[in-house]
């Protein structure tokens, strides 16, 4: 039982520090996540697909980069190879952590209208979290089709103008 409720607290805590990163994010990059929740609200399906993709395509090479640079015998070479890796890996969380701010954005507009946007995102953030902890359908299906969506409203609001 002492588990169950060590778990429970664990995941109202990292809620609160979920809550608090995304509300930090979007303080300090106020227009990219702004423009990436205008991107998502316009075009949620394309931004899926475009998410989807790239998230795959650099994923896979992050990965087998990694997997060359722990394969490598030399410690040069493999220090040549892990630089890249980590660097790729570092732009996808940031793509990630702007993605997901936008979607938490959303998600508190449309559930809490009159509430202010710093509350909107708050809520937003712990109602995602929440949602996300269901097993199966929280895990593979609600949190990265979220997480994929807002990957690609990220890309997509770098490359078009008129949104």
């Amino acid at each position: 039982m002492t588990e169950i409720i060590r778990v429970i607290l664990l995941v109202i805590l990292l809620a609160v520090a979920f809550a608090c990163y995304f509300l930090v994010v979007s303080a300090f990059f106020n227009k990219r996540v702004l423009k990436t929740l205008n991107v998502a609200k316009q075009l949620p399906a394309r931004s899926l697909g475009i998410g989807f993709v790239n998230f795959l395509f650099f994923g896979t090479i992050t990965v087998v980069l990694f997997a060359i640079a722990q394969g490598a015998g030399n410690e040069l070479i493999s220090l040549i190879v892990l630089i890249p890796s980590l660097l790729l890996t570092t732009v996808l969380v940031i793509f990630l952590s702007l993605g997901l701010t936008a979607m938490v954005g959303i998600l508190g507009e449309r559930i809490f209208p009159d509430l202010s946007a710093w509350r909107q995102s708050f809520w937003g953030t712990v109602i995602l979290t929440f949602a996300s902890a269901i097993p199966f359908v929280g895990w593979f299906l609600l949190f990265p089709f979220i997480a994929l969506t807002g990957f690609g409203a990220v890309i997509l609001g770098f490359f078009q103008r008129d949104i």
